[in-house]
């Protein structure tokens, strides 16, 4: 049996996968504890524990926000803050020594589920994977494989600056936990939607939004029309570097399906060629893309 850990800014996803049938036998959620890396770490595992008592496992895969630098094997840049600068892969490694373990980003995960059996399937050679929850994060695909990069920032887009920012369009200049401004994540993130509403109006959560705009709110639908627009800026940006075969939308904000026709249609505005037809699609998988990615992630190195 594989187990696999989703890891999100707001719930742990952990399940137990049958090797020779590809179902999920076993799944737990729980919410992600981040106030200490002590408390973190001990959410994290009690997931494993609870489905490790269950079955017995020949792996551990694990997906989880920022990445590992390769010199110093430390967590870096993850939205969980209490997480950077910790060598979370060798405490796991130590807490569970008779099994192998794999750690990589949480949209690699869900670029990998994808690409072999999701909505990226039809691609013969790339993808890019968009994670739009908590936070923003990407996963690349080029020949087959996965971009990690030297530094272990291949896929960082959430933390490049927002392509044609604009005060009077996007808001304020706003500083980011990351040291930059006006990051990506800080605007196409399902809590970066939420931020750009409250500080116009008041506090929403993001399903509110659209449940609103569905009944013909004008100010939730603008404000709608721009995180398209902010979005469809990001993904153009990539386009223009990597040119994917298909985009692929995972996390909270990619299950609004407004999303991808208004994204598809802003998008040509912003890339190189204007007759640009780069898909962007919904995750297959759903919210279980970047657990089943994890699942995986140890038979592959």
């Amino acid at each position: 049996m594989l187990l696999g850990l989703d890891i999100g800014g707001t719930k742990i996803e952990g399940v137990i996968v049958s090797r020779n049938s590809n179902e999920i036998l076993h799944r737990i959620r729980k919410p992600t504890l981040k106030n200490t890396y002590h408390d973190f770490f001990q959410s994290v595992a009690s997931v494993v524990d609870e489905l490790m008592s269950l079955e017995d496992v020949e792996s551990i895969g694990i997906g989880c926000p920022g990445s590992i630098n390769k010199v110093t094997g430390l967590v870096q840049r993850a939205n969980i803050l209490c997480l950077n600068g910790k060598d979370f892969l060798s405490d796991l490694k130590l807490s569970y020594p008779t099994v192998p373990i794999a750690l990589t980003n949480d949209a690699n995960c869900l670029a990998i589920s994808e690409f072999e059996t999701g909505a990226a399937q039809f691609a013969k050679n790339s993808c890019l994977a968009v994670i739009l929850g908590t936070g923003c994060g990407g996963g690349i695909i080029i020949n087959g494989c996965i971009v990690d990069g030297q530094h272990g920032l291949g896929g960082e887009i959430g933390h490049n600056p927002l392509p044609h920012f604009s005060e009077f369009k996007d808001g304020a200049n706003t500083k980011c936990y990351c040291g930059a401004s006006n990051c990506n994540e800080l605007f196409v993130s399902g809590s970066g939607f939420e931020r750009t509403w409250a500080l116009k109006h008041h506090p929403l959560s993001a399903v509110k939004i659209f449940q609103k705009a569905e009944l013909g709110d004008k100010t939730c639908i603008e404000h709608i029309d721009l995180y398209c627009d902010q979005l469809a800026r990001l993904l153009a940006s990539i386009v223009n570097i990597i040119d994917p075969e298909v985009i692929v939308l995972g996390g909270g904000m990619s299950n609004q399906d407004l999303v991808y026709r208004l994204v598809q249609k802003k998008m040509t505005q912003y890339t190189f060629s204007k007759s640009v037809t780069t898909p962007v699609v919904k995750a297959k998988h759903g919210d279980s893309s970047g657990v089943l990615g994890a699942v995986f992630l140890p038979l592959l190195k």
